[in-house]
């Protein structure tokens, strides 16, 4: 006989951590909710004028009280904030060595691609106790990738990338659904995440058909594109420059840092006057309109293959491009752009 379940079997590291918080609010809201109702109902009945005459006793104030009903629920409240915050972290914090995975909403599947190649739909399989880094992107409409039994949902939101990570604790298969209203056919949208050990995972990769990996599709795809003709020459070189700081001309002249992340790239590609890298001049002309979310991937997959690039290959930027910069005759020129996938 199944046995009921309030909820979903707890199969990640991040649903551990989570159900205690849950169920502390949830118990903290319960007692508030009581002990209030009890008051109102007694101090209504108990100090119910009873003629029309009647006068109340003059109310003397107590100090102890007015710090004892600020000071506890502030406590309590501090201890909720503190201990949600520590485990949002654990959804958001990068992690290098994670198992990146790209997945892909579209009305209605998920396309997944694990780092060599090998391709899913409706379905994610997963090693059982290595961190797991999710990139998220929707070819139409807004999706909501949902795991239950991993306690995490996440959006996918046309135009950005959205990331999580996890660590799946318990080897099995689970539910996987799309949680946000995306057309006619969204109770259709779910699928399952099998959680294998290790040495099995490494198996089921070894025994599909794998496609060529993001990485190397995107080699091609900037080959294709003329990109390299450019990159480490009018244009910053992208060896190592995913997850650096970089110096940037925003449209008005205005300058500021950011950190060169999956979000980045994509505007650079899409958004090529959005923002120019301090030294170079706006010559990148937008791919909007050219490129697929998945072809986008692949692309942000090769760049980041390069944060460890070393010595010049003709199939990829020169290092020390940055060094090497094109003087920018027109520091505040509008519409500069971002410099990093050139064409």
């Amino acid at each position: 006989m199944n046995r009921f379940r309030l909820l979903p079997e707890q199969a990640s590291t991040y649903a551990e951590q989570l159900d205690p918080l849950v169920a502390f609010v949830t118990a903290v809201t319960a007692v508030m909710t009581l002990l209030i109702f009890v008051l109102v109902v007694y101090f209504a009945l108990r100090y119910r004028r009873r003629s029309p005459d009647e006068r109340p006793r003059p109310v003397i104030e107590s100090k102890a009280l007015e710090v004892i009903w600020t000071a506890v629920p502030t406590v309590v409240v501090l201890i909720i904030f503190f201990w949600g915050a520590r485990t949002y972290f654990m959804v958001y914090k990068d992690v290098p060595d994670a198992l990146d995975i790209h997945v892909i909403g579209k009305q209605w599947m998920w396309k997944v691609q694990h780092p060599n190649g090998t391709r899913e739909i409706n379905s994610l399989h997963v090693p059982r106790g290595q961190r797991v880094a999710l990139t998220l992107a929707s070819q139409d409409v807004i999706h909501s990738f949902y795991m239950p039994a991993f306690r995490m949902k996440q959006d996918a939101v046309p135009g950005r990338y959205t990331r999580i990570y996890f660590e799946a604790t318990k080897v099995g298969e689970y539910h996987l659904f799309c949680a946000e209203y995306c057309g006619t056919q969204h109770s259709g949208m779910i699928g399952q995440i099998v959680v294998m050990e290790p040495e099995k995972y490494q198996e089921w990769l070894s025994g599909t058909v794998a496609d060529e990996p993001p990485a190397e599709s995107g080699a091609k795809l900037f080959r294709q594109y003329g990109c390299v003709t450019c990159h480490g020459v009018q244009a910053p070189s992208l060896a190592g420059i995913y997850g650096r700081e970089e110096e940037v001309i925003r449209a008005g002249g205005r300058r500021e840092r950011v950190r060169v992340d999956e979000a980045y790239l994509r505007e650079s590609i899409l958004e090529s006057g959005a923002a120019v890298v301090a030294g170079y001049q706006p010559i990148m002309p937008s791919f909007r309109g050219q490129l697929s979310e998945e072809q986008l991937m692949q692309l942000v997959a090769y760049i980041k293959s390069l944060r460890d690039a070393r010595g010049p290959d003709a199939n990829q930027p020169q290092p020390g491009g940055m060094r090497d910069r094109v003087p920018d005759k027109t520091p505040s020129a509008p519409g500069p752009s971002r410099q990093t996938p050139r064409d």
